[in-house]
């Protein structure tokens, strides 16, 4: 009880100067990860036992994912990425980037902890691959940085944590069933997590985007309520997955895109859903993320501060630069896009995922504490670099001529 009382109170306590706060550097993860530590600090023996299980706070960390997961395929407008200089930029990062970030990872993690398999390796990969949009809406907000380097970065952040789910699935799965043929285990891993979890999420959004544009047109549908009924879909995704060993996450992902073709409001109502009631499931995230890092703080060691400054720079930023090769960005666009790539609520739900599956790996302590550490790097680095990037980038742009690849204009949905 104290758990939730605090944190509804840090809730109410941040609303009362969440606008004065956007104009400094101490951003809502930053707080509600402090907000958290506080209360460990203040009640460490009740909450050095703390649970973690599907029954009660994983299971709410979880379901903040799911419905990220489908607000972001949601809020992406398909139609608008036909047009090549739309889409140029975060295919970029979303193929060739993305899995070099995967690759280099789980080298990078094998050599700072060389007992890790490569299994190990690449679970701690996956975990840390995905972006955070909510602790990089700063830099996508910002009318200083070009549009088109911000849609960029903010379509990547809003893919990248679906697409790092069946990465670290995979892993998992080779990593449960070791005694069993790697054939087997990703036959019916591809089956079950993927293929299942592909027609739930396939079923569920066409149906559902079908008839909510159905009672939208027919007026049967008061406006209110048009963002519950959205809602409710990567929901049912949930106790549809849950119940033929399906991935929730996935099945929440493809619904986000299908319920478009029906539904073409669905972007809108996403979006209005991400910025209101789900900033709760986001900020209950951070703050159960700082009371576990005060929970763990004796158990860091050197080799996760390494790790963890390794997958923020090296590991992040050389994928990214190796993938706009031939984009015509400048340099200082090319350091801006690498570093601003923040780790955040999918590596925290990602990782709490993967331990409540109790593979049992030698690694997993340390997998558990490098995501931990590079999280909470990342809120603190990138969180309190991003207003003054933005001005030093500005600065490093400002001399560039109108026609360069940063300014290029993207191409709206239905051009004039």
């Amino acid at each position: 009880m104290k758990f939730f009382a605090f944190y509804l109170l840090t809730v109410f306590l941040y609303s009362l100067v969440s606008q004065r706060l956007e104009r400094t550097l101490f951003t809502a993860p930053i707080l509600f990860m402090l907000a958290g530590m506080c209360l460990f600090i203040g009640f460490p023996v009740h909450y050095a036992q703390l649970e973690l299980n599907r029954d009660g706070l994983l299971l709410i960390a979880e379901i903040g994912l799911v419905l990220t997961l489908f607000t972001d395929a949601a809020h992406l407008n398909l139609r608008s990425l036909r047009f090549k200089i739309n889409r140029d930029l975060p295919i970029r990062l979303l193929t060739t980037g993305m899995l070099l970030i995967i690759v280099l990872g789980a080298v990078a993690a094998k050599l700072v902890f060389g007992q890790f398999t490569w299994l190990e390796a690449g679970i701690l990969a996956a975990i840390l691959a995905p972006t955070d949009a909510g602790l990089g809406v700063v830099i996508v907000n910002s009318p200083l940085v070009p549009v088109r380097i911000r849609e960029a970065l903010n379509i990547e952040a809003g893919l990248n944590d679906g697409l790092s789910v069946p990465f670290l699935m995979c892993f998992t799965a080779l990593a449960l069933h070791s005694h069993e043929g790697v054939t087997t285990v990703l036959t019916r891993f591809m089956i079950e997590q993927i293929g299942y979890g592909s027609l739930i999420g396939g079923g569920i959004g066409l149906a559902g985007g079908y008839l909510l544009g159905l009672a939208c047109d027919k007026q049967w549908m008061a406006k209110p309520m048009q963002q519950l009924g959205l809602v409710a879909l990567p929901l049912l995704c949930v106790l549809a997955s849950e119940a033929s060993a399906a991935s929730m996450f996935i099945a929440a992902y493809v619904a986000g895109f299908a319920v478009q073709a029906g539904f073409s409001e669905a972007g809108r109502h996403s979006v209005e859903f991400t910025e209101t009631w789900g900033q709760l499931f986001d900020f209950f995230v951070f703050f159960l993320f700082g009371l576990l890092f005060a929970r763990s703080w004796q158990e860091f060691a050197a080799v996760h501060v390494i790790y963890g400054l390794l997958s923020l720079t090296v590991v992040r930023m050389l994928p990214v630069a190796l993938a706009l090769i031939g984009s015509g960005l400048s340099r200082s666009s090319v350091l801006f896009m690498g570093w601003f790539g923040p780790r955040g609520l999918a590596s925290i739900v990602l990782g709490l995922v993967y331990l409540e599956q109790h593979a049992n790996l030698p690694g997993d302590s340390d997998i558990r504490l490098s995501v931990m550490m590079t999280v909470l790097l990342s809120i603190l680095l990138h969180g309190f670099s991003a207003l003054p990037g933005i001005r030093c980038y500005t600065l490093n742009i400002a001399s560039l001529n109108s026609g360069a690849p940063e300014f290029q204009q993207i191409e709206p949905e239905n051009p004039a």
